[in-house]
């Protein structure tokens, strides 16, 4: 009963997943679409979109930005009710300012991750 009012992914999910193609030793790359923009246009290169793979053989979706300038990696475990799409802008905003690389990933059953 506690998981009822506790488990609210936004439905649908905020986002996509695209694959885009790579150089042929590099396999394909992965990009998150909302609505009708394009995340990661200005910096796409700084950003990995990633689909990892729990214990329980689930897939969830995270995301690593990259700052050249960071010393630190911050672990962000985002709150009920959201997932990466609503959550991409702020990480990219906290990895620049806090001057940090940052991980983000969705929950089972979150957003494009896979589980419950």
């Amino acid at each position: 009963m506690a998981a009822k009012f506790a488990f609210f992914p936004p439905s649908p999910p905020s986002y996509e997943l695209e694959e885009e193609e790579e150089a042929e030793d590099c396999g394909k790359k992965l990009r998150m679409v909302t609505g009708v923009s394009v995340r990661n246009n200005n910096n796409r290169k700084n950003v990995d979109v990633l689909r990892l793979e729990t214990k329980r053989g689930n897939q969830v979706v995270a995301v690593y930005f990259k700052n050249p300038a960071a010393s630190l990696t911050m672990l962000y475990s985002h709150g009920n009710a959201a997932d990466l799409g609503q959550m991409y802008d702020l990480f990219c905003e906290l990895s620049l300012h806090l001057r940090v690389n940052l991980m983000g990933y969705d929950y089972s059953g979150y957003g494009k991750s896979a589980g419950k």
